[in-house]
């Protein structure tokens, strides 16, 4: 059975070396000290390791069985789920007027990389009922807020988004699920709704659908669509469940992975909805929910990584094959272990300095959303929405590449079930295409978000590298190590954006070279942390810390980073400065 450990010191030195939490003028963050994130941090590990991660190979083999209408989830997931609320941590970050824990998201964030680390397809319960509670409470009346939010916070009744229809997926334009109105407030909703996390389970009281649908004569396409609060069971008055809603899950789709999820297929009958905010601005009010779980999503690319690496480490440090060429290492067995084999090394610092990197962009970007929504900070908003779809995008597809990349460490065992290594892969594969295909948000970055606000927060995160190399540029080690690397890959980055914007005529030219802008964008915010990083462990050292083997280990991660991963920079801006006429070339027949 693979096996799982929190990496609590390495999230403890993103949250307090490197973000210095509780130094930041935000609301909040000054009672996130060490003592306290280290105690939250600790045990979310503890659940992880615990409770949630001896369920992962049995959501897997398991699966979720649907009887009669009713789905039930894989043994022991009702009562880890009940683990769950009892220690509170599905409140964390919610108001307290709901009953949350008003922490910050940073904190909320670090504590989920251990759950989704340890079992992706039981976090996703609850992790899609912290969306659904933000797009409440974002958007809601303050009535919705008070009938829906505090069973929600606690995850006695938990939530879902509603988008994909069969017809149609990206392009939701072409929904054609409809509200009528009921002539009470309330409206008629019909229609089916396909791939449905957490649709239908049997570990809450009730489940409180998101679902967007069009109000019969409002505009075409996406500009008539709205949200609707559809629960499964109607909520009385007193805030008791009432009768049974007539929405219902037709089946349960069978997926690659994910397998203790309940992806399911939603048929809406004439069942009764409540509008959120106004008409046929539904869009707005799901983008809430689904930036925020974009995020998230880029969290489970790299935890699915992180997971995976730990058990490719284990396996290299226990197979003995072949020596090494410097000499045996192992002269007392018939063969050394695979640890020694320079290629073994490359493919685990491949890894090792992806996940510690992408910790620290996620970890980041949850910082940004705290100062935006915390302090109404403006550009932390903009440089958010700037960064998502690359924390998205890049995460993701690096994660699913080094998980596979881990399985390649046990060779032929890592290809057969009993070892565990595939379901990494599997459960990591869903992460690039739900909350928004990795082409759509390569798409979103190039075609909406460098513009926004008239390129504004691109400029800054530029000006932002640029000032961080400027005041460190005097460290020698840190500057030929860190600094050179990255000012090389910004100015990569910049000559991209900068071909862009001289094809502007010629649109097909930048959107057949987003996917690799989103990849090099990618590698530069991660080189910025890795830059960081150095920063704070050599910080670190020189104050005489005594643990001088973590630091150590970390400025040499980072090294690796800087000289074999950073450089793929130059590769995607070649790629990008060929223009769109090869992509574009073959006739639809041709292919």
């Amino acid at each position: 059975m693979p096996i799982y450990n929190a990496p609590t010191k390495d999230i403890q030195f993103v949250l307090h070396d490197l973000l210095r939490i509780s130094e930041q003028d935000i609301e909040g963050f000054d009672e996130l000290d060490r003592d306290f994130t280290t105690a939250v941090v600790e045990e979310a590990g503890k659940v992880a390791t615990e409770v949630l991660h001896p369920l992962n190979v049995v959501g897997d083999k398991e699966g979720c069985v649907m009887e009669n209408g009713v789905v039930r989830t894989p043994a022991g997931f009702k009562e880890a789920f009940q683990q769950m609320r009892d220690g509170g941590w599905t409140a964390m970050d919610c108001d307290p007027e709901y009953g949350g824990q008003g922490l910050p998201y940073v904190i909320h964030t670090a504590a989920q990389e251990p759950f989704v680390s340890a079992n992706m397809a039981f976090n996703m319960y609850q992790g899609l009922t912290h969306g659904a509670y933000s797009a409440i409470y974002a958007h809601g009346s303050a009535e919705q807020k008070q009938t829906y939010l505090p069973k929600m916070v606690s995850c006695e009744w938990t939530g879902t988004m509603n988008l994909t229809e069969p017809h149609c997926g990206t392009d939701l334009g072409l929904m054609r699920t409809k509200a009528v109105p009921d002539g009470d407030g309330s409206y008629k909703i019909s229609g089916q709704k396909i791939f449905i996390s957490a649709g239908e389970h049997d570990m809450a009281e009730n489940i409180i659908h998101l679902v967007l649908a069009k109000i019969q004569g409002g505009p075409e396409g996406i500009k008539g669509v709205s949200l609707f609060i559809v629960p499964k069971f109607l909520v009385n008055e007193d805030g008791s469940l009432g009768q049974r809603n007539s929405v219902s899950a037709g089946k349960i789709e069978e997926k690659m992975g994910i397998h203790g999820n309940s992806t399911c297929v939603m048929n809406y009958d004439e069942a009764e909805g409540y509008l959120i905010g106004e008409e046929h601005k539904g869009m707005r009010a799901m983008f809430t929910m689904m930036n925020e779980a974009r995020l998230g999503v880029g969290l489970q690319g790299y935890a699915q990584a992180e997971s995976a690496y730990q058990n490719a480490v284990a396996y290299a440090n226990d197979r003995l094959q072949g020596r090494d060429v410097t000499g045996a290492q192992n002269p007392d067995g018939p063969a050394d272990p695979l640890i020694v084999h320079p290629d073994i090394r490359r493919n685990l610092m491949d890894q090792k300095s992806f996940t510690e990197g992408a910790r620290a962009f996620t970890f980041w970007g949850a910082y940004l959303i705290d100062r935006a929504h915390r302090n109404q900070d403006a550009d932390a908003d903009g440089l958010i929405s700037l960064m998502t779809p690359v924390i998205k995008g890049f995460l993701t597809d690096k994660g699913f590449e080094y998980a596979t990349a881990a399985q390649q460490v046990y060779g032929g065992h890592g290809y057969i079930e009993e070892w565990g290594m595939s379901q990494y892969a599997r459960d990591a594969r869903i992460a690039m295409i739900y909350e928004g295909a990795n082409g759509v948000q390569a798409l979103d970055l190039v075609g909406r978000k460098l513009a926004l606000d008239g390129g504004k927060h691109v400029m800054a995160f530029f000006e932002m590298i640029k000032t961080f190399v400027k005041e460190n540029e005097s460290h020698a080690v840190l500057n030929k190590d860190f600094l050179t690397p990255l000012k090389a890959a910004s100015k990569d980055l910049q000559a991209a954006g900068m071909y862009f914007m001289q094809n502007a005529t010629k649109p097909n030219n930048a959107l057949s070279g987003s996917y690799d802008f989103m990849h090099m964008m990618g590698h530069v915010c991660l080189g910025l942390m890795w830059a960081r990083m150095a920063k704070a462990a050599m910080e670190a050292l020189d104050s005489g810390a005594s643990d001088t083997e973590f630091y150590e280990t970390k400025l040499a991660t980072g090294r690796y980073y800087m000289a074999r991963q950073l450089p793929a920079t130059a590769m995607h801006l070649v790629r990008i400065n060929t223009g769109g006429d090869t992509v574009m070339a073959l006739e639809a027949a041709n292919f």
